[in-house]
């Protein structure tokens, strides 16, 4: 007997390895690490917490990140099939809505992690998990904007991973000059997810996008990430040097003075060297972050 249309076959289980790429493990590494910069800055050692630290790398890499990309190419699957057809939903690789229970599982499974680690790191997963929604799915898609897009991964992946990493280790609310600064960085991370948008500006104009080089075109938006960069990491100075950590701020300094020697070229032509100046140039931020960490927690 023929099957019913009203019960269609089910999808065949994906395999463990197309999950896997669907989560994009590449993508754990920002976040992983500023979840270090927040267990650094809160001057506690991490061999006295080690299982909440292994929960809170677990929660903002492989879970809440994983969540994000999760959600993202379940609800960009139609765009994907077009631009990139090789990816795991597009593909077929993982079938039917594997990709929907999925998102959906990991975000219950993160949900149960954080719980068991204290009720500041559950309240930064829960609104980090809504900001992953949010930003890929309907009604709100937040990528679409140029502003709050770039916004809500800057604060998921730098603020809330920091913030997560310094409530795990003090099993309370991180320290207001911890909280300041990392605020401070994912003000300037805002930047960097700029810089993202110069590789895909024909197809956003294509698709309605409204990215910041689409609305206010490559060079306009090059100097504006390149200010918002800048400036955040400019205020962690003033502020490493008014609560007395010399070591720490010139060692910040001396990053942003790197990035600003890099910058020109940037502006000069964002599209062709974005790429470059996130090897080079993010890499010098992201060392600051450590560098300011090292001075909040007493190491430097």
């Amino acid at each position: 007997m023929a099957r019913s249309a009203a019960f269609p076959a089910i999808s065949p289980l994906p395999a463990i390895r197309d999950v896997v790429t669907l989560l994009k493990p590449i993508t754990w590494f920002p976040p992983m690490w500023a979840l270090l910069c927040g267990v650094v800055s809160s001057d506690v050692s991490p061999l006295s917490r080690w299982s909440f630290l292994i929960a809170g790398v677990a929660l903002t890499g492989p879970l809440v990140c994983g969540t994000s990309q999760a959600v993202n190419d379940w609800f960009d699957r139609h765009v994907d099939a077009i631009n990139e057809p090789h990816r795991p939903i597009p593909s077929g690789r993982i079938a039917g809505r594997w990709g929907l229970a999925i998102a959906i599982g990991w975000t219950a499974l993160s949900l149960l992690v954080a719980t068991l680690t204290g009720p500041w790191v559950l309240a930064a997963t829960v609104l980090g998990l809504a900001c992953a929604w949010a930003y890929s799915a309907p009604p709100f898609r937040f990528k679409t904007s140029g502003w709050i897009g770039p916004a809500v991964v800057a604060f998921t992946y730098e603020g809330l991973s920091w913030f997560t990493g310094a409530a795990v280790m003090a099993g309370a609310l991180p320290a207001l000059s911890v909280i300041a600064i990392l605020c401070l960085y994912s003000i300037g991370a805002h930047g960097i997810m700029t810089l993202n948008d110069f590789k895909a500006v024909t197809g956003d104009r294509l698709t309605g996008l409204r990215s910041l080089p689409v609305v206010l075109g490559e060079r306009r938006a090059a100097l504006l990430a390149s200010a918002i960069m800048a400036t955040p990491q400019a205020v962690v100075i003033m502020l490493m040097v008014h609560w007395g950590h010399l070591i720490s701020a010139v060692a910040v300094a001396v990053l942003l003075a790197a990035q600003l020697a890099l910058m020109p070229r940037l502006v000069s032509d964002p599209a062709r060297h974005a790429p470059w100046y996130n090897a080079t140039g993010v890499s010098l931020y992201v060392l600051g972050m450590m560098a300011a960490s090292l001075g909040l927690g007493g190491y430097l």
